[in-house]
């Protein structure tokens, strides 16, 4: 299923995930990346990233 995150979305869950890999978490894909935020934006490409956003109101 594609993702339809707007770029609001895509930025914050890129960004966040590149925190993740500069504090050690294991990086999901193979890649020759060394930049946290380049990591975390081909695991965002390929659709590999746990995460996923809750939209609607807020409780």
């Amino acid at each position: 299923m594609a993702r339809t995150d707007n770029r609001y979305e895509k930025a914050r869950i890129i960004g966040a995930r590149a925190l993740q890999v500069a504090y050690g978490a294991p990086v999901l894909i193979d890649t020759d990346q060394t930049e946290p935020i380049l990591i975390a934006a081909e695991e965002y490409d390929g659709n590999v990233l746990p995460f996923t956003v809750r939209r609607g109101e807020h409780q």
